[in-house]
């Protein structure tokens, strides 16, 4: 039955019917984003699958025919034969002539029992000795193992870190598979030299550094809004996350003494922004609170851990008695107040003496040297395997031979995009004033920095990888800047959206072109003359 409204029910008043509303365009990542959202099942799976996936990428491009070339590449002719002495004896000893032959030939322990003088301390090559003693010495399998994993286990940490600095599992994703494929990331894991480990370490103690430093200004927050604004704040002694950096940074001084830097630099950044956090939180005395107070207990807390894993790295040495300089404590005793010293002590202050007297004084000719100041402009990357065969020859068919190339050449993109967002990134933290900014710029000032204070030492381009992670972070930062606010419109963010997609194709193609160059795959000699972009490459 048909119901009419009572005649005292007014009516609504027609007209022309209203447009119907168009639907609002969303970018593709805010739909995803939107989607993994409504449903926790996604978010879990994604928490763990995306750094799972990067993570075993980079196992495949480190790993892969791993053990080719069966030779020594460039100074694995110090580092895998002082590996596997110093595995053997507890320190690195002397070779004969021709040594690097009968080594690659299988004849492993024709090394004397006499020190030999290295100028790195042991932890890097302890842990090339342990891939060696795990698989054979004789296998080249086994003497770039550690690297390779160690190199793949520093993207998994460099995922970690991203997630930590911009909470985005897609941008964490990012940086990590930037680092994943870059070329000298890929060459720097698979060759037996101690500037990848020493990377992991940095970049390991600077996430604990960014672990610290957030848990510890939350802790310093509440605990003086707890009791109101004073003249001076509390002492803090309960943070693990300090302690563990510490331990990290002196294991990358344990492999090379460039993470001295860091420590310094990082040291001097915790003081820093414990003073600036006291500021926030009202203490009204707060430079000499976070100097003359906490700054003693961030010390306390961060070097001793720090001189302590880096003397346990020479047990071996101090335990023995053949290595370099091992009895100079014993011939030439120290006198005054420095007698109480142990003879073993004295004896590696000494031998650090004539380290440091190496170091500075490296001036020695090399064709593919490249001072501190190129390194931005990329202009001489380091050639560390070549062999060429003639057509028709060991199954190479191209009309001009064929080439195998270790080639220890970044991404140019990442490399160079990586160099302008961290000088974009220093403009931003001028604008906001971002902590986060601050500790990527620290990081990247203390890995480069430093180095250009020796411009007559001997240097190469390939050090850079101690600095890639943290210009990758820098990237990140931009390529999200880029991609557009959350609270930016959707045409804005659809746009840069699409520009980031396009970077990041462009990155795989530029991997992908250069791979072979890296890994000493056999190419055409045309092929690899494609690469020479500058007349300082290859």
């Amino acid at each position: 039955m048909l119901v009419t409204p009572p005649e005292s029910e007014p009516v609504a008043a027609t007209g022309p019917a209203a447009p119907p509303l168009l639907p609002v365009r969303t970018s593709m990542y805010d739909r995803w984003r939107a989607r993994v959202a409504a449903d926790p099942r996604l978010v879990r799976r994604w928490s763990w699958l995306a750094p799972l996936m990067v993570t075993l990428l980079a196992g495949v491009l480190r790993i892969w025919n791993l053990g080719h070339p069966h030779a020594l590449v460039f100074d694995e002719t110090y580092y895998v034969k002082d590996a596997w002495s110093q595995w053997v004896l507890g320190y690195a000893a002397e070779w004969p002539d021709g040594a690097n032959e009968s080594f690659v030939a299988g004849d492993t322990d024709v090394f004397s029992t006499t020190g030999s003088f290295v100028v790195h301390p042991p932890l890097g090559k302890f842990l090339i000795g342990a891939g060696m003693a795990l698989f054979g010495a004789d296998s080249s399998f086994g003497w770039r193992i550690a690297t390779a994993l160690i190199g793949t286990a520093t993207v998994l940490i460099l995922y970690l870190v991203a997630k930590a600095m911009t909470d985005s599992v897609p941008f964490a994703a990012v940086a990590a598979s930037l680092l994943a494929i870059d070329g000298l990331a890929i060459v720097m894991s698979r060759v037996a030299l101690l500037d990848g480990i020493l990377t992991f370490f940095l970049l390991l103690g600077f996430w604990f550094v960014l672990l610290d430093r957030r848990r510890h200004d939350t802790r310093l927050a509440a605990l003086v809004a707890a009791r109101g604004p004073a003249d001076w704040g509390p002492v803090m002694w309960n943070r693990p996350w300090l302690i563990a950096a510490g331990a990290a940074l002196g294991a990358a001084s344990a492999v090379k003494w460039s993470g001295l830097y860091a420590i310094a630099a990082f040291g001097i950044y915790l003081v820093v922004t414990d003073a600036l956090a006291r500021r926030r939180a009202g203490i009204r005395i707060w430079p000499a609170d976070a100097a003359f107070r906490q700054g003693p207990i961030t010390f306390v807390l961060f070097i001793p851990v720090a001189l302590v894993v880096y003397l346990g790295s020479w047990f071996g040495w101090l335990t023995a008695d053949g290595g370099y300089d091992r009895q100079k404590g014993l011939e030439e005793p120290a006198t005054g107040f420095w007698s109480w010293v142990p003879p073993a002590l004295q004896s590696l202050w000494i031998y650090h003496r004539a380290i440091y007297n190496f170091h500075v004084g490296l001036t020695a000719e090399h064709g593919y040297a490249s001072p501190a100041w190129q390194w931005p402009l990329l202009l001489r990357p380091t050639s560390m395997y070549y062999q060429s065969t003639p057509q028709g020859e060991a199954g190479c068919g191209a009309a001009n031979g064929c080439v195998e190339n270790i080639y220890s050449m970044p991404n140019p993109l990442i490399w160079y995009a990586g160099v302008a967002a961290a000088a974009y990134l220093i403009y931003r933290f001028a604008v906001s004033r971002d902590w986060r900014y601050a500790l990527v710029l620290t990081a990247v000032g203390a890995t480069y920095v430093p180095w250009l204070l020796y411009p007559e030492r001997t240097v190469f381009q390939f050090y850079t990888i101690a600095i890639l992670p943290f210009l990758v972070l820098a990237l990140t930062f931009a390529l999200r800047d880029v991609a557009g606010a959350s609270h930016a419109d959707a045409s804005r963010r659809t746009s840069g959206q699409r520009v980031v997609i396009v970077f990041l194709v462009l990155a795989v193609v530029l991997s992908a072109f250069w791979y072979p160059i890296l890994t000493a795959t056999p190419v055409p000699y045309d092929f690899w003359r494609a690469h020479n972009w500058m007349p300082s490459w290859i």
